[in-house]
């Protein structure tokens, strides 16, 4: 019975792409990593868009080109999913979901639905477009939906 549970757990753990494969496919050769302070200021506009101050007192990013990359964690319905958006102009330019904990809900890995990002700015808090939602996927869908945000409010805060 303990091995059913313990490889319960590890079998929702899904990794679509490593940290390191996402930044070589995005800049070819990954620039250094630079790190974001969280101080009062920026937890205080994350709290807006993700509901709740950032876990981390410090973040990092990569920017090169023009962009920059985030990867960031998000409880979905009961684990983190971790994701990885690239911001350029203000806008997403690209996102991945990176590892899905979760045991339902893995549909928001996919590109058609990963897509609907592209392009997305804010406006006063929330994108700038609707994102369709997935049955069964809800609470993924808005955990996306938050990371988005927190990476526009983030690069709008870089130097």
């Amino acid at each position: 019975m303990l091995f059913a549970a313990c490889s319960a757990s590890s079998f929702a753990d899904t990794v679509y792409q490593t940290r390191e494969d996402f930044l070589r496919e995005e800049f070819g050769t990954p620039p250094p990593a630079r790190a974001i302070w969280l101080d009062n200021a920026a937890q205080d506009k994350l709290k807006a868009v993700l509901g709740h101050p950032y876990g981390q007192a410090r973040l990092r990013y990569w920017r090169a080109d023009g962009k920059t990359a985030w990867i960031l964690d998000e409880i979905g319905k009961e684990y983190p999913i971790t994701a990885a958006f690239v911001v350029k102009n203000a806008a997403i330019e690209r996102v991945r979901v990176l590892v899905y904990r979760e045991t339902r809900g893995m549909e928001i890995h996919y590109p058609s639905f990963l897509q609907q990002f592209v392009g997305s700015s804010l406006r006063d808090d929330r994108l700038n477009r609707s994102i369709d939602g997935i049955s069964g996927a809800t609470l993924s869908v808005h955990s996306m939906e938050r990371m988005a945000r927190a990476a526009l409010v983030l690069d709008s805060l870089t130097p």
